[in-house]
């Protein structure tokens, strides 16, 4: 097992047990296991700041996230940052950069995530008092996973924000 491997099980031994610590030692442990990276490690600022998220101190893992990003995180771990901030930024009252965050992540490719940029695209649109955009966006994302009403379901969505057909 390479050090990179032993490093990543340790983190993700830590997350499993996140329920067992009060929030201000989670954060510790994380800040101990992302110490052990080199200074500026993109994925270390990544898991500080999830770590710093998850247990409700946005303000502190705002700056983490965009160095996370600035740092050149694989993939995966990229878009998963854009999500986080994009919602940390949202239960800060930041709803512009969370909306601008959202809407660009839509168009930067596809993945298995997609669907969870549209939620929280949605949740920033009802809190900037869109509901029927926010509404429309959820419905259209889960028409495509039904065993039935699909069709149905996606032209319900368009017409809450165009109006019924013929109208």
């Amino acid at each position: 097992m390479t050090a990179d491997h032993a490093w990543e099980r340790r983190v993700t031994e830590l997350w499993a047990a996140i329920d067992g610590h009060e929030p201000a030692a989670f954060v510790e442990k994380m800040r101990e296991l992302t110490g052990e990276r080199p200074p500026g490690d993109a994925i270390a600022a990544f898991e500080l700041a999830s770590a710093n998220d998850s247990v409700g101190y946005g303000d502190a893992a705002v700056p983490l996230y965009r160095s996370a990003l600035e740092g050149g995180l694989p993939a995966g771990l990229r878009r998963r940052a854009v999500i986080q901030l994009a919602s940390t930024l949202r239960n800060l009252g930041e709803l512009e950069e969370s909306l601008a965050y959202l809407r660009a992540e839509r168009g930067a490719g596809s993945d298995d995530l997609d669907d969870a940029v549209v939620a929280f695209l949605a949740l920033a649109l009802v809190d900037a008092g869109r509901e029927k955009e926010a509404a429309s966006l959820a419905l259209t994302a889960l028409a495509r996973h039904l065993p039935r009403y699909n069709r149905s379901l996606a032209n319900y969505a368009r017409e809450l924000l165009e109006g019924p057909e013929g109208a």
